[in-house]
């Protein structure tokens, strides 16, 4: 069976700051292997996911200008 990505995720955020730098590194160089055709379908599906969620009033949207605001000021 299957774990929830939610709980492995939660778990992940325990661990001390360089265990999850290490594990963050090993995700991100697994997605190196993806085909671009594989890295787009995945994208397609998260975006698909994401416009249900809205539609169905589970989640509101955010003006892009909002967005890169919230961006620019992380980096101060």
């Amino acid at each position: 069976m299957s774990r929830d990505p939610k709980e492995i995720a939660a778990e992940a955020l325990e661990l001390p700051l360089a265990a999850r730098a290490e594990l963050a590194s090993q995700l991100l160089d697994s997605l190196d292997e993806l085909t671009d055709e594989e890295n787009d379908a995945l994208w397609a599906q998260e975006a698909e996911r994401r416009y249900a969620e809205y539609k169905a009033g589970n989640i509101e949207a955010v003006a892009a200008d909002e967005v890169f605001s919230r961006l620019r000021s992380r980096g101060k």
